[in-house]
């Protein structure tokens, strides 16, 4: 990688110290024809984990500053088997912390050319539940306006919430926030019997995007209950759905989220327990405390059929498929996306490290040095368009093979809501 820095007499925007302007284009004197770079997404991601504030865009610059103007480092590559790289960014005059971070990040980025293969995880990303639950809230906005109200996040991906919030989505976290009488969208994950009450003493005009796998949960808690069981729900705390679940029958439900919890259970009557799970915990674990619950209570009752969703189920299973052969798994999908976080613990498990990544800004370079093969997949709230764009990344470092490999073909519709298909 050839690197130089020039002293620039201008910029698009004054720059303070700790601050970084990244380039995605060049207009001036020199250089000239500035093309823009994939792998400028990793220059910026890997910046702003180390504390600096990142800006980008294109940038108007001449080569004839002084030693007090803004510097602009350039580097230019050519990666094995992919067209020439350049990357450029701008730091503040005798800002040096910012400036070494520059190049150190160069260096990285670097160390991590080399072709590689990526093995594409099918099914992935969007499931039906996440696709219906969008089109919900772009409906109401395209037939009523803006705002719509969404109670907590639509589905839990940050890239759908913003895009949504640019449109007229308005997510808030406690119903007090909505105006008396305004429009309001339950999000994919359900909501309790409480919260319902508290729409409906609003005054608000609800609109329900639960996904129906989770409706079919709610109403197989409301059946044990009333059969007088003490009703076992296998979940994380604090989750929208567990809580949603929970308060369906609150003095019949008790929350497990592990083996050891289910040690420690104490319930009225051992011969009158049944068991719900979460409809986005890994497979392989639930499967643990099951085995643990029948085993305390051999009357355990199930539900009449799977609670984890066919298309959490997939996802994993389709993961297995590449994990194995992978020397790292990227998964697409956000922090608070539970089962998009259930396929880096499998993976992990499997014997495979993985990384947790909203989009390609977030990839490590330095996980990639090592990494000739590639398993890539995204969790079923995560746009598939973000996958795209990693495998476009990826080849900004070097020569991409991509193979995907399909577990099963996913073909589930659910239909909307009556009221928005009326409108």
């Amino acid at each position: 990688m050839q690197t130089e820095t020039l002293a620039v007499r201008s910029v698009d925007l004054p720059l303070v110290s700790g601050e970084v302007m990244v380039a995605d284009g060049i207009e001036g004197e020199d250089p000239q024809g500035f093309p823009r770079s994939g792998t400028s997404l990793l220059l910026r991601g890997e910046l702003r984990r180390r504390g600096f504030h990142v800006r980008s865009g294109p940038l108007r610059a001449t080569s004839t500053g002084t030693s007090g103007d803004p510097v602009l480092h350039l580097a230019r590559c050519t990666p094995p088997g992919a067209g020439e790289q350049v990357l450029g960014a701008v730091t503040a005059p005798g800002d040096e912390k910012a400036a070494a971070a520059v190049r150190d990040v160069f260096g990285q980025l670097e160390a991590a050319f080399r072709p590689r293969t990526v093995l594409l995880a099918s099914p992935r990303s969007f499931c039906a539940g996440v696709d219906r639950a969008i089109e919900i809230v772009e409906r109401v906005l395209a037939d009523r306006g803006s705002p719509v109200y969404v109670r907590k996040q639509i589905v839990h991906n940050i890239h759908v919430v913003r895009s949504l919030e640019r449109r007229g989505a308005v997510f808030v976290d406690d119903l007090d926030e909505v105006p008396a009488g305004a429009t309001l969208v339950f999000s994919a994950h359900g909501v309790s019997p409480e919260v319902r009450e508290h729409a409906v003493a609003r005054r608000l005009d609800v609109i329900d995007a639960t996904c129906p796998l989770v409706t079919k949960v709610h109403a197989e808690a409301r059946r044990f209950a009333q059969h007088g069981d003490t009703v076992v729900f296998i979940g994380h705390a604090g989750h929208e759905e567990t809580e949603g679940t929970l308060g369906e029958a609150p003095d019949n439900m008790v929350l497990v989220e592990s083996v050891a919890d289910v040690a420690a259970l104490r319930v009225a009557d051992p011969d009158r327990v049944s068991y719900l799970t979460q409809t986005t915990l890994a497979v392989d674990e639930t499967a643990g405390i099951v085995a643990a619950l029948t085993e305390r209570f051999p009357a355990l009752r199930a539900p009449r059929s799977e609670d984890i969703c066919y298309a959490t189920t997939n996802r994993q299973e389709a993961l297995r498929a590449v994990a194995a052969d992978s020397d790292l798994v990227l998964v697409v999908g956000s922090v608070n996306s539970s089962n998009s976080q259930r396929l880096v613990e499998l993976s992990t498990r499997q014997g495979t490290s993985a990384q947790l990544i909203d989009d390609a800004s977030e990839i490590d370079p330095a996980h990639l040095r090592e990494a000739a093969v590639v398993g890539l997949t995204a969790g079923a709230s995560a746009p598939p368009e973000l996958v795209e764009e990693v495998v476009d990344v990826l080849a900004g470092l070097g020569a991409v093979t991509v193979k995907e490999r399909e577990v099963i073909q996913e073909n589930v519709h659910f239909a909307l809501p009556r009221a928005v298909r009326a409108r």
